[in-house]
């Protein structure tokens, strides 16, 4: 595990600041920079109750971080971190496997959810955890169909990329809001966890739809203080307070 420094503590204190500014105690999933980044990333967003959340075995062997031992240390010094659900992919795609890496991932700490992807044998994984007690997160979902079926599963969360759907021509915010019907109706528990956020007006369209988190980087979040007429409002005012000093 890398040890932070001290250009990160800074970094830290900017990012809290930041986050309590644009976030205060809302369940946002913030999505961290692995390694270093993650960790101060994490200790921002800890800072402010939020929900942690990220693709961490895709980016951790790029940064150094190799090997079974050096991988649940990092996992571990984020759930010391952030008070919250922090989802931990596995990285194999048959059943057996699933649950055996799984159940690995589980025993780290309490908080983590077994991040999975939506495939045949990922569906029947979530079940498997589901009936023994261990929180899922069914991953690259793409259609209101596979929703169903991990809701079905019993995944606690569900992923729909909406970013990606958005790049593909089709609209990723119809989507979550296909969904958060269908959930609606049928009184399935899954929450709706929006990923791939690319904007501020993401976040705000996700919450209109019915998205219950979203995971996003700290921009599109910071972009939710930002209007140009708060920002000619306050101008004014302290125009107007300094002419009466």
């Amino acid at each position: 595990m890398l040890a932070s420094t001290a250009s990160d503590e800074a970094q830290a204190a900017t990012l809290i600041s930041s986050y309590r500014a644009a976030n205060g105690l809302s369940p946002v999933i913030a999505d961290p920079t692995l390694a270093r980044a993650a960790e101060v990333q994490a200790r921002a967003v800890a800072s402010v109750g939020a929900l942690s959340h990220g693709d961490f075995a895709s980016r951790m062997a790029s940064l150094g971080i190799k090997g079974e031992a050096a991988v649940t240390n990092h996992y571990k010094t984020i759930c010391e971190i952030v008070d919250g659900d922090i989802s931990a992919e596995v990285v194999s795609t048959e059943f057996k496997e699933i649950i055996e890496e799984g159940k690995k991932l589980h025993a780290i700490h309490p908080n983590i959810i077994v991040k999975v992807p939506m495939i045949k044998d990922g569906v029947k994984a979530i079940k498997w955890f589901t009936d023994n007690g261990i929180k899922t997160n069914c991953t690259l979902v793409f259609s209101a169909g596979q929703a169903i079926l991990a809701a079905k599963a019993g995944a606690a969360y569900v992923s729909p990329f909406i970013g990606r759907i958005d790049d593909s021509g089709w609209d990723g915010v119809q989507l979550i809001e296909q969904i958060a019907n269908i959930y609606a109706i049928q009184g399935f528990e899954t929450e709706i966890l929006a990923a791939s956020i690319r904007s501020a007006l993401h976040i705000i369209q996700c919450a209109e739809a019915g998205a219950d988190v979203v995971t996003s980087p700290l921009e599109p979040i910071l972009g939710l203080l930002k209007h140009p007429l708060t920002d000619i409002g306050l101008a004014k005012f302290l125009a107007d307070a300094k002419s009466f000093k």
